[in-house]
């Protein structure tokens, strides 16, 4: 039997909040609102959501301060709901750790087709305690966990599924479009520009210096690929 996945929806506007909890509580999930980044913050502590919707602009604590501290402490998946059209606010929210951005207004379908794909990243079946070990890199797919030289890497679902994709076929060359569509089983306009802060974020936490990457090599034009050993 299928447990109820939980959503934590943070925004400051009463009806964005209600809409977005009548659709999604439709499709099946159970729904906890907060109206600021204060109680976003706490509801995430205690309601241990399996993924947040979360606002960037909100009183008490925005939704970059939000990631600030969270991402200290878990790496639940994060949605953002940005009203913002300037690219950098969106690069921002996805440095700071969020999986994803959907900006305002955006379509139901559009933002639930959103939710199953970074879910699907967290809950992707597991063969054989598949490891995958390559110069100083360990992923382990079974516990979710990466080290580096042995130190333990905190990647959030999206890196972690990045880096898997990569290591799994090394020397391929995989295109941005087919990353995205590899990690959200769909595409959707305008977000291939993600994939390019995710794969910085990666560098930052498993290269010795992310300017001359070891590993994670750029193929210009075109996309990415793991360097084979």
């Amino acid at each position: 039997m299928l447990m109820t996945r939980t959503i934590l929806i943070a925004d400051d506007k009463a009806n964005i909040r209600n809409l977005v909890r009548e659709y999604l509580e439709a499709e099946g999930f159970r729904i906890v609102i907060a109206a600021n980044g204060r109680e976003a913050l706490y509801a995430a502590r205690s309601e241990k959501p399996d993924l947040i919707l979360l606002d960037i602009m909100m009183p008490e604590m925005s939704g970059y301060d939000f990631l600030k501290a969270y991402r200290k402490e878990r790496d639940t998946p994060v949605i953002l709901l940005t009203a913002k059209l300037d690219e950098t606010d969106k690069v921002l929210g996805l440095e700071l750790g969020a999986d994803d951005y959907v900006t305002k207004p955006f379509g139901m379908k559009e933002l639930v087709a959103r939710i199953h794909a970074v879910l699907r990243r967290v809950g992707r079946p597991v063969l054989d305690n598949e490891v995958l070990a390559m110069g100083a890199i360990r992923l382990d797919r079974e516990s979710r966990a990466v080290t580096v030289a042995n130190r333990p890497v905190n990647l959030t679902p999206s890196e972690f599924e990045l880096l898997y994709l990569l290591m799994a076929a090394p020397g391929r060359v995989f295109p941005r479009s087919e990353i995205l569509f590899k990690l959200q089983g769909t595409t959707f306009e305008g977000v291939e520009r993600t994939i390019d802060v995710h794969i910085r974020n990666l560098r930052t936490k498993i290269e010795k210096d992310p300017s001359r990457p070891e590993y994670i090599e750029t193929v210009f034009g075109v996309g990415y690929k793991f360097r084979p050993a």
